[in-house]
């Protein structure tokens, strides 16, 4: 299966997803918005953002990549309380347990099928499987995750409530920030060397 031709339906969520998800965590502004620091002057330039375009010619990808326009890409989007990230998932990949304390995620699945969950502050799992043309919002600040459980590669575009939604990996946030393995040990009721197994492989 060839990998699909973004011209159409990128452009076709950028239509759809320019209402941004609500009770977004970024401060209003009383500015139109925001200039870089010892900037007096912008034009048009400041306002656009190229670095999607590689997503037209590109190859389907061998590892699951997040392409996004945060803040931090795109400065123009400070103060504005929205962003965009581009997913893209090989077959089999996945994009680990993660969340993103300041801001829901509306993700718009354009090819391919994925499996998602969230969990939410009871410990109760919600899961589906999308297929192309579906949406998903995963609340703001839950666990969560995406499978591309089938045979071919799938795409996604996820719109966030903030400029800078934040990402806290789950497996990476545990296993390698350098807490003590007695303490994850504990934590997991497992052993020290599991522990030190699981660091090895995050590494």
């Amino acid at each position: 299966m060839a990998f699909c031709d973004l011209r159409s339906p990128f452009f076709l969520l950028l239509a759809l997803a320019t209402s941004r998800v609500v009770l977004a965590g970024d401060p209003d502004i009383t500015s139109d918005f925001v200039l870089p620091p010892n900037t007096n002057a912008v034009n048009g330039s400041f306002f656009t953002f190229t670095g999607m375009r590689s997503l037209l010619d590109s190859s389907p990808p061998t590892n699951f990549t997040v392409l996004k326009a945060t803040m931090a890409e795109f400065p123009a989007l400070g103060g504005q309380s929205v962003s965009y990230a581009v997913l893209t998932f090989p077959a089999g990949s996945v994009n680990p347990p993660h969340t993103h304390p300041r801001s829901a995620e509306l993700l718009f699945l354009i090819d391919g099928y994925l499996e998602v969950g969230f969990v939410d502050t009871t410990n109760k799992l919600y899961t589906q499987t999308l297929q192309p043309g579906d949406l998903f919002v995963f609340p703001k600040g839950l666990v969560h995750y995406q499978y591309c459980n089938a045979q071919n590669p799938a795409i996604a575009i996820s719109a966030f409530g903030s400029a800078s939604p934040g990402t806290v990996s789950v497996p990476k946030a545990v296993f390698t920030t350098g807490i003590d393995d007695g303490i994850l040990a504990k934590s997991f009721k497992t052993d020290a060397a599991t522990v030190r197994k699981i660091e090895a492989g995050l590494a």
